[in-house]
């Protein structure tokens, strides 16, 4: 198996790092991998962490719900549940933050094509970059959305989207820098660009150190927190001009990682720790266990928490 080891942050370009803790791949394979932090802004990232041509196998499983849709088991229950109250929100952001006459959406890392569904009968014209073939297919069959791989993200117009979204899928792409390069470059002019991350600065994370479920080594492959999204942000010619707290993953990621810990009764102890971490965040939304930020393609934008 191919891997990548991480030698200059993608953040600030510093040279050293050192480790933080390791992460076991609880989900799929039981192997473990360093999570390392720039000695210099902080930033975490997986290292050695499988190439592109290898890291398929840690996403095969059915139990993969992006990927594979499943409802079995009440956690995956409860992220349906989660999601179908989130898309209505994110759709009431999108619309608060659009900023120009485009209609035109592009959703990279669409999954299994619900949340373009949602947009398409706003009235939004929309287009998705998925790299499953069978997320693709079930999208194109239960929703008539055609998705692409993403190979075919450099092959669109420039100009071509006011609107992009990565909803829980910049932590999954390698070429982190080259990406945000390319959206900027898809964005017509005034574009928004909505990013939705784990957040490793977030109080569950705090309370769960390397069981936290959101690490999810080796799929994760970059940790973001605030004042890293911001500086990454800035360096492709974005600003950050809101951030808004997803209220609903503190308890599903404190479900998850209770069962990574093997907890009896992990489903009433994740709900409680995801009660107290959600309050934590309530006042504080950097805390909160993920964040929404809204980018818009500029070069300055003032910086509004």
């Amino acid at each position: 198996m191919s891997s990548v080891k991480i030698d200059t942050c993608p953040v600030c370009g510093n040279n050293k790092t050192s480790v933080a803790f390791s992460c076991t791949d609880y989900y799929a394979t039981n192997e473990t991998f360093d999570v390392e932090k720039c000695t210099a802004c902080g930033f975490l990232f997986t290292q050695n962490f499988p190439a592109e041509d290898s890291i398929d196998h840690y996403y095969d499983t059915k139990e993969y719900i992006s990927h594979s849709d499943t409802k079995k088991g009440i956690v995956n229950k409860l992220y349906h549940i989660a999601r179908n109250k989130m898309m209505k929100k994110k759709a009431a952001i999108i619309e608060k933050h659009t900023y120009t006459s485009s209609r035109w959406l592009l959703d990279i890392g669409c999954g299994t094509g619900y949340f373009l569904a949602h947009m398409s009968k706003k009235g939004w014209s929309v287009k998705g970059i998925e790299k499953n073939k069978e997320a693709r297919e079930f999208a194109h069959k239960n929703f008539a959305v055609f998705s692409h791989s993403p190979k075919k993200l450099s092959d669109f117009e420039e100009s071509s989207f006011g609107i992009v979204t990565l909803w829980h899928s910049l932590e999954h792409i390698e070429n982190l820098n080259e990406t945000l390069k390319t959206i900027r470059k898809l964005l017509v002019e005034n574009g928004t660009v909505f990013i939705a991350v784990p957040n490793s600065a977030s109080a569950d994370a705090d309370y769960y150190k390397q069981y936290w479920a959101a690490y999810d080594v080796p799929r994760h492959l970059w940790h973001f927190e605030p004042n890293t999204l911001k500086m990454i942000a800035n360096n492709n010619g974005f600003g950050i001009e809101k951030m808004y707290p997803m209220p609903y993953d503190a308890f599903y990621i404190s479900i998850l990682s209770e069962k990574y810990k093997k907890t009896k009764f992990a489903l009433l102890k994740g709900l409680l720790v995801g009660l107290k971490c959600y309050i934590k965040s309530i006042n504080n939304k950097e805390l909160s266990s993920s964040i929404v930020y809204v980018l818009r393609k500029k070069e300055i934008v003032n910086f509004s928490m």
